[in-house]
This record gives C-alpha cells, structure tokens and sequence, in this order.
C-alpha cells in the first residue's frame, strides 16, 4: 500500500514536468530566426470580410468556407484547440444541381392522364427550363465570388477583369425574359402547350454573344498569363475548393454561356421529336430550329474572324521576305496546334485558307508569340505528302542514325511545288488521328483553292458572261425593230425615257465585251450616230 500511494503521488509531478517541458519547446520555437517564411492569414481573413452580405447562399457559403479555411491554418499554433482542428479537416461537400424530373413533380394520380409521348415531350421542355435556371445562377455567380472579390481585393485591375468577364452579366435579363415567357405558357397542370413563337421571336436576340463569344480567346490567354501571379492562383485555388464551385475553375464558368448556346438545337430538337404531327407546335419549332442554326453560323463566322486575326496579330517575323499579303487578308483559320517537325522541334502550325505557317511559340515581355519558322506556303504553291511509318528516322542525334528505334511514325510532308522556293517539312502527329486530322484539313484546303481557281470554273464564268452579253444584245435589237416598224406607239416623252435605257444597255453591253474579251469596244463615229440619231427622230414624228 505504501508504495502504491508513493508512486500515485508521483504521477502528478511527472503530469506537470511534461507540461513544463512542452512550454519550453514551444518557447524555442516561437524563438526561432525571423527569417523564416510564414504564411499570412490577413489576406484571407480579410476575403471574408470584404465580401458583402446577399441572399445568395453559395456566396454566404463562400464567406464561410473562407473562415474555415483561416481557422484551419491557425489550429497550427499550440494555443488551438484539437476540437475545432478536426471539424476543420473534415471535406466540405460540393454543391450539386437540382436534378428532379418533371414526372416527379406530378401527382401520382395525374401520372395517368397523360400519354408516354407527351411526358417525353415535358420532360424535355422542364429540361429547357430548368437549363436557363442553372445559367443565370452561373452568371450571377461568376460575378459575386470570381469578379466582385478580385476587385475588392486588387488581385487583378479592372481592365484585366473587364477584359477577362466582358459583359457577361448583362446577358441575365436576356434569360430572365426568356424564363418569364416559359413560366407564362405554362397551364395549372405544370405542362407547356406551345412554346415555338416564344422562341421565334426570343432566339435572335442571342446575337448579341457575337462580341463576347469572339472575345474569349484573348480572355483565356489572359487568364492563363495572370494564374502565374501567386495571389491569383491562391484565390482560384480555394475558390475550387468550396463547395460554391462544383469542382469547376473560373474558365468553365466563362465557358458556360457559348456551351449553352450549341445546346439549344439540340434541346429544340427533343421537344420536335416528341411533339405529335398533328400538334400546332410542329412548323414553328421547325422554323426556330433554322433560326438558331443560321444565329450559331453567324456567331461562328465572327470568331472565327477574331481568332484568325488574333493569332495573325501574335505572329513575330525574323525576315520582311515571310510578311506575305496572304496572311494579313486571312479572314478564316483551318487548322492550328502542335507539331514536330523532323529533328524533333516543337513547331506551332497555322493554316489559314489560303497559306500554311510554320511558327515556333516564343515568350516576349511575359506574353506568347509565334515566330514564324522559314518561308510561309501559300495553298496553291503547297505540295501534300502522306509518309508511312519508318519512312523517315526523327531525331538528330548521332545514335538515332544507326538504330531502327527512331523510326518515326504518324509523319507527313509539306513542301513548295518549286524546290527553289523553298524547303520542304517533315512533320509528325500525336497519334495517327492527329495526323489524319491534319492532312484532311490541307486536302480540304487544296481542293477549296483548285475548285475556286480551276480552268474549267473560269470557262464556265467566260461563258456565262458571253450569254448574258447575247441575251442583252438580243432585247436591244428587238427593242430597235420594234421602234422602227412602229408597232409600239408611245408618247413623246416616254420615247425619250426608252432612249436613255437603250443607250445605258449600249454601254454596259460594251464594257461586259470589254471585260470578257480585253479588246475596246468599237465606237460609232459622229455621222453614224447622227443618222441614227435621224431615224429616232423620224420615228418620234
């Protein structure tokens, strides 16, 4: 008993020794050298702070996963409890979309009323809706936890957040109409009779992404040149990291607006598909069907435009000789990406409609350029040939000229159709669908070029013009004889009128003969046109 009561007694002291001694080591620590880096926690609770209250609870929630974040970071000093550690540690489940079905918004006893068609036929129209819901809360969150939160912090300047957001938020009344108008349709039993004249008067409007779809390529390049700041790759990094983000990065969120659009066909085509023949909806979903197509056509027409001239502004010349007036009058871009060529350089590609540039990408003033890599190819000089594998060996080191192993594969070869020109290139593709993606483009190219240029086409367009010349000369001497028979009996001043038309056909029948057969035209001389001049009065009289 005595020496169970001393080693009892004993116990607490050793309890407080073990506390002292833990002091001691956090005092040494906290007594190490000021040059040791530690992170600043003010930036992140000031992100918390800064944010202003809303209702929305994705952002109110992004408040508090930025606290959270804090207070993870300071249960590192020996102050923090283990408690508020662990709940800290724990992951913070990512918000998911609402993905109920419109069938499950019925009541079970409604179910029946309605045919297996026509369930289809809401079910695709609630998806539609519902579409346009999920797109302006995307909208107005790109705005309220990416854009507002960067400004406040001066994580990036306003004209680069202008440059990168554009006027994205000003699409969200566009989509609010077209939600009101849905709502409108909608009968008190939850289904949508017709809906093709709301979206035949709605779907022009969507022209209006013309600028910011042709914008996007110079934003992501932004973008990418602005994540290599620390401060803005933190703030994306934790943004990805809340529950508000879906596990999507700031681009997907830009992106989302030009992944809508393409998806419209495809959603009116659903609802076309399961809407009766004999429905009143068939013609007009037809007809929005064409306008959407023809309002995507000319959206891609105007970035394609853009990009072209964006990468045409980026090219960087070694030589004036590669400043080709082709490549300043390009207005569409067929191909680009990247490629090695046959000493295994990385080469950036660009095939503009009618030249093909070899360029190498180079970094100037931390921004990317293209330096363009010998003498540009124009399409009618471009030479197309398809290598097999082992054909050529890549590399140039001296090993690979005594083995086998280099063989490469996936190549072709471009050249001039004159050697004198220039030199030819051997380059290779990822994989063998690269490479058929690359020598479909050019084939598609050369033969766009021969079929606009061809020999026959100009002989077609000689022979049409001689045609409309003889049709023209035909009408005008129908017209004289009918004047000088006298069957057609007009006024004075009508005469005059016929006059004026006869001698303006006289002149474009001359300049068309001028244009087809580069000879000038035979003129009449004084005494013929005044004798003829002579006839037209006679006949007036």
């Amino acid at each position: 008993m005595v020496a169970y009561d001393e080693i009892g007694s004993l116990l607490p002291i050793k309890r407080t020794l073990q506390v002292i001694d833990i002091q001691n080591q956090s005092s040494k620590e906290s007594e190490e050298p000021s040059h040791k880096r530690v992170r600043p926690l003010s930036r992140v609770t000031s992100l918390a702070n800064l944010i202003s209250p809303v209702r929305n609870g994705a952002v109110r929630r992004f408040g508090h996963t930025i606290q959270s974040i804090s207070f993870r970071s300071d249960s590192k000093s020996p102050n923090s409890s283990q408690k508020s550690c662990s709940k800290a540690a724990a992951p913070t489940p990512p918000k998911r979309r609402n993905s109920t079905l419109w069938s499950e918004t019925l009541d079970v006893n409604k179910k029946g009323t309605f045919s297996a068609k026509e369930i289809k036929r809401q079910e695709a129209i609630f998806e539609l809706y519902r579409g346009e819901q999920d797109l302006i809360d995307d909208l107005k969150l790109a705005r309220k936890a990416y854009h507002d939160p960067m400004l406040k912090l001066s994580i990036m300047s306003e004209d680069e957040l202008t440059q990168i957001f554009g006027d994205l938020d000003s699409y969200i009344p566009l989509h609010e109409d077209l939600l009101e108008q849905l709502t409108k349709a909608t009968d008190p039993d939850g289904t949508v009779g017709q809906i093709g004249h709301i979206f035949i008067k709605w779907l022009p409007r969507l022209n209006a992404y013309k600028k910011y779809c042709s914008k996007q390529l110079a934003a992501k390049a932004l973008l990418d040149q602005k994540k290599q700041d620390r401060r803005v790759q933190d703030f994306l990094q934790r943004c990805l990291e809340s529950p508000f983000s879906r596990k999507l990065d700031l681009w997907s969120f830009l992106d989302i607006p030009r992944s809508r659009l393409v998806k419209y066909p495809l959603l009116l085509k659903e609802i076309l598909k399961h809407t009766p023949n004999d429905h009143s909806d068939i013609e007009t979903l037809e007809e929005a069907i064409s306008i959407i197509h023809g309002v995507l056509s000319d959206i891609n027409v105007k970035k394609g435009e853009s990009e072209c001239q964006y990468y045409i502004d980026k090219l960087d010349y070694l030589d004036e000789r590669q400043k080709d007036p082709r490549i300043e009058a390009s207005r569409t871009l067929l191909c680009h990406g990247e490629l090695r060529n046959k000493s295994g350089t990385k080469l950036y590609v660009f095939l503009f409609q009618d030249i093909l540039i070899l360029t190498r990408p180079v970094t100037r003033s931390d921004r990317p350029y293209y330096q363009v890599y010998r003498q540009p190819i124009p399409v009618e000089e471009l030479v197309l040939e398809d290598l097999q594998d082992g054909d050529v060996r890549m590399g140039g080191s001296f090993r690979g000229a005594f083995s086998n192993a280099d063989k490469a594969k996936n190549i072709f070869r471009v050249r001039f159709q004159d050697p004198s020109q220039g030199q030819s290139h051997t380059l290779q593709g990822n994989d063998i669908f690269h490479k058929q993606q690359w020598l479909n483009c050019i084939r598609a190219a050369i033969a766009t070029h021969q079929q606009n240029h061809s020999p026959l086409k100009e002989k077609q367009e000689t022979v049409e013009t001689h045609e409309q010349n003889s049709r023209v000369g035909s009408t005008k001497e129908k017209r004289r004889e009918s004047v000088l028979s006298g069957i057609v009996h007009m006024e004075a001043d009508e005469i005059s009128e016929s006059g004026s038309v006869q001698d303006d056909t006289t002149e474009e029948t001359e300049n068309l003969q001028v244009a087809v057969n580069k000879t000038p035209p035979v003129h009449k001389s004084k005494k013929d046109k005044s004798q003829s001049g002579g006839k037209r009065k006679e006949t007036v009289v």
